[in-house]
C-alpha cells in the first residue's frame, strides 16, 4: 500500500523488508525520486505498539534526521484516525536550513497528506 500511494515518486523498497508487515526492528530501504532527485533512504522501525503506533527512524539517507511516528486512534463509529508526526531536518548546515525553509517544510505535509488520501480511499474502498 505505501509503494502504491508513492507512485507518483516511484517510490520502491529495494532492500531489507520489501513486502507485507513490517516489526520492531526491521528495516527496509527505499529508492525514489523527489523534486527532481533520486534518493535511497533505509529507515528501521525503532518502536512499535499495535494497534496504537509505530516509529521509524532514519538509518542512511538524505536527511540529517527522520524521525516518523504513526499513531492510530479508534473513532466513536469504529473507524480509524492516523495522524503522522514527522521530525526532520536537512543536512548540510545552513544550505539545510534554507531547503527546509524554503522547500521541505511545503513539500513534506503536502507529501504526506497525498500519501495518507491515497491509503484512505483504499482503506474505505474494502468497505
Amino acid at each position: 500500500m505505501h509503494t502504491a500511494s508513492m507512485a507518483g515518486s516511484g517510490e520502491q523498497a529495494v532492500g531489507g523488508v520489501t513486502s507485507g508487515r513490517m516489526r520492531l526492528g526491521d528495516s527496509v530501504t527505499w529508492q525514489a525520486r523527489h523534486l527532481g532527485l533520486r534518493w535511497r533512504m533505509t529507515s528501521r522501525i525503532s518502536a512499535h505498539e499495535p494497534p496504537h503506533y509505530f516509529v521509524d527512524e532514519q538509518v542512511t539517507g538524505p536527511f540529517k534526521h527522520w524521525h516518523h511516528a504513526h499513531y492510530f486512534e479508534p473513532t466513536r463509529d469504529g473507524g480509524t484516525v492516523m495522524r503522522d508526526v514527522i521530525d526532520f531536518a536537512a543536512p548540510l548546515g545552513l544550505l539545510g536550513t534554507i531547503a527546509e525553509t524554503t522547500v521541505l517544510n511545503r513539500y513534506m505535509p503536502r507529501l504526506i497528506r497525498a500519501r495518507n488520501s491515497h491509503i484512505k480511499a483504499i482503506v474505505e474502498s474494502a468497505h
